[in-house]
């Protein structure tokens, strides 16, 4: 998987004559670690000012498990902790959720916008996934080519999530929005990464 790293945990799974690749075992539940504190607390409180706060605690949390056990940052969880404290503290302070609601949008299209530009040659042309997904696997090869189409798939994915988080929060509730933010990208992200690594599994070239 990319935008998350580094792995928890890996699985290898070789596809016979395919090449081998390389899943992360428990870094998607890791990565998703806010947004499930975040449902949970709304669940069980009903008052997304409550979840917002909930959300916030969990990020720093989720920043400072992984620095402690790895001893860096990942830049991604960083990028979304700050988003998440702007945010959702906007949200405390002015008693209005609409904040907390943009912040998915924001983000993932702000993730797109920096996909996009690691492959102009002024950033040095390499494209974003291709840095983050041999930082796991420095095994994975991938024709230029193949690395350019890849990027290109996330910088899709994270414009679509961004604007579906936009046409669910401005037309229907919030309790709807919630089950959205953790049943809807939860579930987009799980098969997206799947079908990336049987894609990858596909076309990597041995090394």
């Amino acid at each position: 998987m990319v935008h998350y790293v580094p792995a928890a945990g890996n699985i290898s799974f070789r596809y016979h004559w395919r090449p081998q690749i390389t899943v992360p075992r428990m870094q998607l539940l890791f990565d998703f670690l806010p947004v499930i504190a975040f449902f949970v607390a709304y669940q069980l409180a009903h008052d997304i000012f409550i979840a917002t706060t909930v959300i916030i605690v969990a990020t720093v949390l989720q920043v400072s498990i992984h620095w402690i056990r790895n001893r860096r940052v990942n830049p991604m969880h960083l990028v979304s902790a700050g988003f998440v404290l702007v945010f959702g503290g906007l949200t405390l302070a002015i008693h209005d959720p609409v904040f907390i609601m943009w912040k998915v949008t924001v983000v993932n299209w702000m993730f797109a916008a920096a996909f996009l530009a690691s492959q102009l040659q002024i950033f040095g042309g390499r494209p974003l996934i291709q840095r983050l997904m041999t930082t796991v696997d420095t095994q994975l090869s991938l024709a230029p080519t193949l690395w350019r189409r890849l990027n290109l798939a996330w910088i899709g994915f994270f414009l679509v999530i961004g604007a579906v988080n936009l046409a669910v929060f401005h037309y229907f509730d919030e309790a709807t929005w919630v089950n959205f933010k953790f049943y809807g990208m939860l579930g987009l992200t799980f098969v997206f990464v799947i079908a990336q690594g049987f894609w990858i599994a596909s076309r990597a070239r041995p090394t």
